[in-house]
């Protein structure tokens, strides 16, 4: 429940269009409400500008459902992150309207308008195109969260020509997401390049030495390059999720 929906409900009690009584049963559960195994924090919204997210990977189908139902009577618009087609098919049959993005493996529900961002936008950039399904988790939280994103994919150092020739939109950003496997040098190249905050994600993309995803997040937390922040391998939603952050500071 965000704060212009609160100011409105207690409005409309001070006006005489809604009743004590009504407005206590709408607030009743904030901050948090119980299903025993899931306390959803419908007050997160209030005091950070976001709604919970549900992460899909570790609980059963009955459990996201339950949690979306209890999401969806609030009227908050949902994301589900790291969930395959079948947990997919099964939230489609309580809830048509949503949206799947296979790649990114997000379930997006749209309850109400999102607020845009309209003056300003997202650069998310990838190395390869075996990267682009972590740029997708980004894309897809930074969008429900009301950023423009501009996607320019497979624009890695193996062909650097690739990301001269995109440097436009990727400068033209607020922020910057680079997202990167193998060896990971993509973010610390952009950091060289641009004069926005890069926030990279090291992917799990690679040969055995990569170690899965650790040779990328090395590479990138030792970047001689400033202004480069890391996240963690293959966390799409937090790099969306601080970009969106940034992008929604007035200036």
């Amino acid at each position: 429940m965000s704060p212009e929906e609160i100011k409105k409900i207690l409005e409309d009690v001070k006006e005489g269009t809604s009743t004590v009584e009504r407005a206590f049963e709408i607030l009743r559960d904030l901050p948090f409400e119980d299903v025993g195994f899931a306390k959803i924090d419908h007050h997160r919204e209030l005091r950070t500008g976001y709604p919970e997210v549900i992460f899909c990977s570790g609980k059963t189908m009955s459990q996201i459902v339950k949690i979306m139902e209890m999401m969806y009577e609030k009227g908050s618009n949902i994301l589900a992150t790291r969930a395959d087609i079948e947990v997919y098919q099964h939230v489609f049959c309580y809830f048509p309207d949503a949206v799947y993005n296979e790649a990114a493996r997000t379930i997006v529900i749209q309850c109400k308008p999102i607020d845009m961002v309209l003056n300003s936008y997202i650069s998310i950039i990838t190395a390869g195109t075996a990267d682009i399904p972590v740029a997708e988790e980004a894309a897809v939280t930074a969008e429900i969260f009301g950023n423009k994103v501009e996607r320019v994919f497979d624009v890695g150092v193996a062909g650097i020509h690739r990301l001269y020739q995109r440097l436009d939109i990727i400068r033209g950003g607020k922020v910057i997401v680079a997202v990167a496997g193998m060896e990971g040098a993509l973010a610390s190249v952009l950091g060289g390049l641009v004069n926005k905050p890069i926030i990279a994600v090291p992917t799990s993309i690679g040969y055995g030495a990569s170690f899965g995803g650790l040779s990328a997040l090395l590479t990138m937390l030792n970047s001689c390059s400033a202004g480069v922040s890391v996240v963690n391998i293959d966390n799409g939603f937090g790099a969306g999720y601080i970009a969106s952050m940034i992008n929604r500071i007035k200036e």
